[in-house]
């Protein structure tokens, strides 16, 4: 029943909480998954631009997330500046790998269904319910995922009540795990998790945390073809974000490129990046 020049009658009923569970029931063609069903099940990974690499630190302050900008099509550079990384709300950032166009709506979603709960329940989620949320919207794209279009997340966000940065990182069929220190996930992942191994320490600063994902990335794009290594001439720099108790912030362009001059400056000294007593600053 919808009122005349009103919502429709399911829009002032609903008591859930999960925004997407309301679309599944009333609207499901708007959910990410909705062209799952009208797919064949070949492999259609090589006709979507795909996003690499994003890395997560915890530091003193709190989490540092960030992503290179490039996107590649096969062996084509598709992208050399699209944003990877977003804030999901005010203490809670999301990292996207994989298909670019299905990961950034489910990004969406996501921001929509925190909002959503906090509305309804009037109180923000904690930040396990948001990273098992996160898991439930991964899991309804598993059948575009089996045909090569996978999206992944990294979440990265401020537990206001342990008072600390927190990370939890996922696979294709929404499974959850929490990573306690550092992760990187994309096709850069392996090398940008090799360089925070060497350089990562839970007590480092913010300008060294953001030195030290700055240095995983560079890593990544050395080893990583799919991975876009700062652009000088271009002024293109990795998208750099820290979550701390006072909230999710961009780290600003003037900052990044003095960061990303730093790092330049080191690795024509040492090519291969700092060793692991310098802390990577």
């Amino acid at each position: 029943m919808t009122v005349p020049g009103g919502l429709p009658n399911e829009y002032l009923t609903s008591t859930t909480s999960s925004f997407s569970e309301f679309l599944r029931t009333h609207n499901p063609d708007l959910l990410p998954s909705r062209n799952a069903a009208a797919m064949d099940t070949a492999d259609h990974g090589h006709l979507a631009p795909h996003g690499t690499t994003i890395v997560a630190a915890a530091y003193a302050d709190g989490v540092v997330l960030a992503g290179d900008r490039r996107a590649t099509m096969g062996n084509v550079i598709a992208q050399r500046d699209i944003e990877k990384i977003f804030a999901a709300d005010e203490f809670t950032g999301v990292g996207i790998a994989g298909s670019a166009g299905i990961a950034v709506d489910m990004v969406r979603l996501f921001q929509v269904e925190l909002e959503h709960y906090e509305k309804i329940e009037s109180t923000q989620l904690s930040i396990e319910g948001k990273a098992n949320r996160l898991a439930t919207l991964l899991r309804g794209n598993l059948g575009l995922a089996m045909q090569g279009l996978a999206a992944v997340p990294l979440m990265a966000g401020y537990d206001r009540a342990g008072k600390r940065g927190r990370i939890f990182s996922y696979d294709v069929t929404g499974g959850r795990y929490e990573e306690h220190a550092f992760h990187a996930i994309g096709s850069g992942g392996y090398f940008a998790r090799g360089s925070l191994k060497k350089l990562h320490s839970a007590g480092q600063s913010r300008p060294e945390a953001i030195q030290v994902a700055l240095q995983a990335l560079y890593d990544a794009a050395d080893d990583d073809s799919a991975t876009g290594g700062p652009d000088l001439t271009r002024q293109i720099f990795p998208k750099i974000a820290t979550i701390t108790a006072r909230g999710f912030a961009f780290v600003d362009q003037s900052e990044m490129e003095q960061q990303v001059t730093h790092m330049m400056d080191g690795r024509r000294e040492r090519p291969d990046g700092p060793l692991a007593s310098t802390g990577g600053a």
